[in-house]
């Protein structure tokens, strides 16, 4: 895996690019990292619904659940199935639509300042030693070009809206990731 040379795609990876974004604010900086968790239908792995959620394509009538969101228009810039596959939906350059109504350190809006990252898995289920891999790899590549993302600015949705959401979940470890870093 390594950076092109604009900084805004991951090379060696798998590209999705999702409708879901726009630009980031001018005069914004990178300097965060969210993470996530998503699994659909909850606590199902591995098929192609995540993927059709942050192209538009859900197919409501596929499972109960899915009237509820198929309407959403969601992306994040990075989803790491439980395989160790990384798919990026958008641009680091562009704004990815994942943290919602959100706020960290006083600043709301994190999706301006922000980079998503979604782990396939649900909140109490653990995640895969090849994804706490992946993840680590990954914020180091993404540490060049953005050297201050680090541990304080690496936080979960929970941490961003609290209110809202508990992912990555108590299933996360955290203490994995930072020795991994």
């Amino acid at each position: 895996m390594e950076l092109d040379k604009n900084c805004a795609w991951i090379e060696g990876v798998t590209h999705s690019p999702s409708p879901n974004y726009n630009e980031r604010p001018e005069g914004i900086e990178i300097d965060l990292i969210v993470i996530h968790c998503i699994s659909l239908p909850p606590k199902e792995f591995g098929g192609p619904f995540i993927n059709d959620l942050f192209l538009n394509q859900l197919d409501k009538n596929v499972h109960p659940c899915f009237e509820e969101i198929a309407h959403l228009e969601v992306s994040a810039h990075f989803l790491i199935r439980r395989t160790g596959e990384i798919i990026q939906y958008v641009s680091l350059q562009d704004r990815a639509w994942h943290a919602g109504v959100s706020c960290f350190n006083g600043k709301e809006k994190c999706n301006d300042f922000s980079i998503g990252i979604e782990l396939e898995g649900y909140d109490d289920f653990s995640y895969s030693e090849i994804q706490y891999q992946q993840l680590a790899t990954l914020i180091k590549l993404l540490q060049q070009p953005w050297p201050h993302l680090t541990q304080n600015n690496i936080v979960g949705h929970c941490d961003i809206a609290p209110e809202r959401k508990t992912d990555p979940g108590s299933a996360f470890d955290w203490k994995k990731l930072w020795c991994l870093l």
